[in-house]
């Protein structure tokens, strides 16, 4: 994920995998093109290459449709508002908050054990400390183990000062 704008009035965060997608469509395409060249040579290829095309293209589109997801996440300051979009092979989905709702955001974090090994992923969080959508909300559905989750967070909280003078701490002086 990407920061594509940040400036006093939005700050636009933005993860299109288009590599990982285009991998994704090669390999359908690989599989499915070796099946069907299988098939043409006729005789007793013909049902192994129509196996090898559909479990193999099979496999690309599942992927395709599970693992590829465009994000879209805006902060609004004129408009007050957060959003964030998502979009899939399936559809499409915005959910939507008020800034002022916000607190802050956080990396939020979890363990992965594989081959004996244990390691750390991460993935950014928008904290909304007041109204009806109050709780932890991810800015994106998947971990991972790079800065970027850190780096976001980090934007984000950047950029929130200026916002709501009422969030932040003035030392606990009251008049």
């Amino acid at each position: 994920m990407k920061i594509t704008r940040n400036t006093p009035e939005q700050l636009i965060l933005s993860d299109t995998p288009w590599l990982f997608g285009i991998m994704l469509v090669l390999f359908i395409l690989a599989f499915v093109g070796a099946g069907f060249g299988l098939a043409s040579a006729g005789g007793e290829n013909i049902f192994f290459g129509l196996f090898f095309a559909l479990m193999g293209g099979g496999m690309g589109f599942a992927g395709l449709c599970i693992f590829v997801r465009r994000v879209q996440v805006i902060l609004d300051r004129p408009g007050g508002s957060i959003v964030i979009r998502r979009q899939s092979i399936f559809g499409y989905s915005k959910v939507e908050h008020r800034l002022a709702d916000l607190s802050h955001a956080e990396v939020e974090s979890t363990t992965s054990r594989s081959s004996g090994r244990t390691r750390m992923l991460y993935r950014p969080v928008l904290i909304l400390d007041s109204g009806m959508s109050a709780g932890r909300h991810p800015v994106v559905e998947a971990y991972t183990n790079g800065r970027g989750p850190q780096r976001l967070s980090d934007a984000i909280n950047a950029w929130l000062p200026a916002e709501s003078p009422a969030k932040v701490d003035s030392g606990g002086h009251s008049a």
